[in-house]
């Protein structure tokens, strides 16, 4: 029987959408088996004072993760990174491999910011299009943070959903009608949830299908990563250009 690889995933407390497509797209690798296991941090509502006071609950969950013994630890809110400013992924991921080694955890840490970073230039994108549910000055500093990674956002909509637990319930069409309003000349990847709470897993393949453009989620950036991380090859069926077997991949 294949052992596997234990996932840690950081959420906030009402996210329950990373919980259910990670599993759902790494369920899909044709070889390796994963499994699954959370902590919380408290938060209700998007908004730049919650995010901050959720941050501060890291190190706690984190470390309570680590007792689990993953192999991979995935930071799982790309919001809450972002508004930190430029490179924050890079000072958050060396800040918590710190912790976890000086915890004695040999657990691999990535988060979803990161993870999207990664993804974005694993397909060569530079001209890229986004729908997020943030409301629109997050929205704009998520802008502002992929151009600050050296994308040019070349249009993105902001669905305006404060409430975490209401973004995992925005339904599909809601989202592929703001991706249809989209300009998307000359554009080279469409990030179609820049949200690991906004559910788009079922969308990705479809929404490639009739752009005629890579299409990648928060989610299965993140799905990405992970498997970079255990130096697995990204061999997913139906989700997205990012996770087929021809996308070459290097041990991380």
């Amino acid at each position: 029987m294949t052992v596997p690889h234990r996932i840690g995933l950081v959420v906030p407390s009402t996210n329950v959408t990373v919980e259910t497509e990670m599993p759902a797209i790494l369920g899909r690798h044709p070889v390796s088996r994963f499994s699954f296991h959370s902590t919380r941090m408290r938060m209700k509502t998007v908004s730049p004072e919650q995010l901050v006071a959720m941050n501060a609950q890291r190190e706690r969950c984190v470390m309570e993760i680590a007792d689990a013994d993953p192999a991979v630890i995935l930071y799982a809110c790309l919001v809450a990174i972002m508004v930190g400013g430029p490179g924050e992924h890079q000072r958050v991921e060396s800040a918590v491999a710190e912790q976890l080694a000086t915890g004695g955890s040999e657990a691999k840490i990535r988060s979803s910011a990161g993870a999207l970073v990664e993804g974005l230039r694993a397909l060569d994108a530079k001209r890229i299009a986004i729908v997020t549910p943030y409301m629109k000055p997050l929205a704009e500093q998520v802008v502002e943070y992929l151009e600050s990674e050296g994308f040019i956002v070349a249009d993105w909509r902001a669905l305006e959903v404060a409430d975490n637990a209401e973004v995992g319930c925005i339904p599909g069409d809601k989202v592929m009608k703001a991706a249809r309003e989209l300009d998307l000349t000359d554009v080279d990847a469409l990030v179609i949830s820049c949200c690991v709470q906004m559910p788009s897993l079922d969308l990705v393949e479809p929404a490639e299908r009739e752009f005629g453009i890579p299409v990648l989620s928060a989610a299965t950036a993140g799905a990405y990563s992970i498997l970079r991380a255990l130096g697995l090859q990204a061999s997913i069926p139906d989700a997205g250009s990012l996770l087929r077997a021809d996308v070459n991949v290097t041990p991380a």
